[in-house]
This record gives C-alpha cells, sequence and structure tokens, in this order.
C-alpha cells in the first residue's frame, strides 16, 4: 500500500509539471541575403524565464544541421532572440529554426531563401 501511494505522488508531480511544459508557439524568420543573417523570433510565453525557457536552437540548411546553440535562459517572459550568420546559403536553398523547451515541447519552421535581385 505505502509503495502504492509513493507512486501516486510521483506521477502526479510528473503530470502537473507536464501541464506547465508546452513548445514554442510561433518562429518568425528572416534571413537577409545581402549579409547572409538568419534572426529569428522564438515565442514562447513562460512565466520563469530561468527554470522554463528555450533551451536550445538548431539551424538546419536543406536538411543538415549547421549550428547547435545551447541557451541557458530566454530572453525575456515572451520571445527568444537569435541571430546567425550563414555564409553558405544561396537562392533557393531552404534554412530552418528548431526552438526546443526546457521542460518539454519543441517547434520547427523553414524559410526559403529569396536573392534581393
Amino acid at each position: 500500500m505505502r509503495k502504492t501511494a509513493v507512486l501516486l505522488i510521483i506521477v502526479t508531480l510528473f503530470t502537473i509539471g507536464l501541464v506547465y511544459a508546452h513548445p514554442p508557439s510561433d518562429i518568425k524568420i528572416t534571413f537577409s541575403p545581402d549579409t547572409k543573417m538568419l534572426n529569428a523570433a522564438i515565442y514562447h510565453n513562460t512565466s520563469n524565464p530561468v527554470s522554463h525557457h528555450i533551451k536550445k536552437v538548431d539551424i538546419g540548411l536543406n536538411g543538415k544541421e549547421i549550428i547547435e546553440h545551447h541557451i541557458s535562459r530566454q530572453d525575456n517572459n515572451e520571445i527568444q532572440s537569435v541571430a546567425y550568420l550563414v555564409p553558405d546559403a544561396k537562392d533557393g536553398d531552404v534554412l530552418s529554426v528548431e526552438g526546443y523547451c526546457s521542460i518539454s515541447g519543441k517547434l520547427k519552421k523553414e524559410v526559403t531563401v529569396k536573392s534581393g535581385k
């Protein structure tokens, strides 16, 4: 009986923790072909950006991961902003940004590079 009660408490606490966990709600990506800079705003609402935040961002180029960025805390309660130089990106390439929540969940968005010419 005692083991069952302890197990029930552990499962309940784990479930409550997951209720507050959520993946990013959106990712807005811009890429400048002239400067080769990729900018992303990862939307992730949290009441505590130190313990519940965007913990990692992966950048992909044509389906291959080229950057893995680990983050210790979120910029603020709503958005994690990131910027990367991607010198190999050219017209028609697909860039992806994937943001990971420190508790649970992830979101991936893509953008196709279009030259300004």
